[in-house]
């Protein structure tokens, strides 16, 4: 019945939402080509602030758990399960005084008005997935550039989302990478809930009323463990904060 209902209001719901993305595609670009960085951050922040409103038509709210605990002044790593693509909106919201810069995909890069611009323009890095020599400089190049700008890297490594809710087995290689070249950095890892069920059938339509939870659990210097440790202590908590694993 939910899934019959669903379909009138996704079709609102998704009209809405693409045009928030039409709309702010040359606000960001504005934004960036005429008052810079600071400017384009925020116009991507409010992108973002819209687009979890847009969410609120289809029942959804959030609960971000511990933000408060997440060390500030210094380059964070954020490690967390992914679900959907609504876990990319609402960091970036969220956890925006963090200045969230993303490992994506390189087919995010194009074709997607304001997710693309931001994703070539805005600190992220797009890899292919297919090629990992490529993704190696890629994401050497992000390390460096939250170690020194102080700001925030997010990735998910499982590698793709979960269709299901429960975690995929987490690879190494691209945390590895970040933790050698943002040697201040601390790894926070995050454990989302109830993400996957916006998309339970598929793009469309939307599934309603759901509560997506944001767990933030205890922050890890980098320089404190060795990388095996750090692997493991953040699966961990990750893995176990999420409730399709109980």
């Amino acid at each position: 019945m939910q899934k019959i209902i669903s379909y009138p209001i996704s079709a609102i719901y998704y009209i809405i939402f693409s045009l928030c993305l039409l709309v702010f595609h040359p606000i960001q670009w504005i934004c960036l080509n005429v008052f810079g960085y600071q400017a384009h951050k925020k116009s991507v922040d409010y992108l973002n602030f819209f687009l979890l409103r847009c969410t609120n038509l289809v029942g959804t709210t959030y609960k971000i758990e511990n933000r408060e605990t997440i060390p500030t002044g210094v380059p964070i790593i954020f490690v967390s399960n992914h679900q959907s693509m609504y876990d990319i909106i609402a960091m970036i919201w969220y956890f925006r005084r963090f200045h969230c810069k993303f490992v994506s995909k390189k087919e995010l890069g194009s074709g997607v008005p304001s997710v693309s611009f931001n994703l070539r323009h805005g600190g992220s890095v797009l890899i292919d997935r297919k090629d990992p020599k490529q993704a190696i400089p890629a994401i050497k190049g992000l390390s460096e550039y939250i170690e020194k700008y102080k700001r925030s890297a997010v990735i998910f490594p499982e590698g793709t989302r979960s269709k299901t809710g429960k975690p995929k087995e987490f690879a190494q290689n691209g945390l590895k990478i970040l933790c050698k070249y943002a040697p201040s950095a601390y790894i926070v890892p995050v454990s989302i809930n109830n993400s996957w069920k916006m998309v339970r059938y598929g793009f469309f339509p939307v599934g309603l009323g759901n509560r997506l939870t944001f767990t933030v659990h205890k922050a890890l210097a980098v320089k404190d463990y060795n990388f095996a440790d750090l692997m493991a202590m953040t699966e961990k908590a990750v893995v176990e904060g999420v409730n399709e694993y109980k």
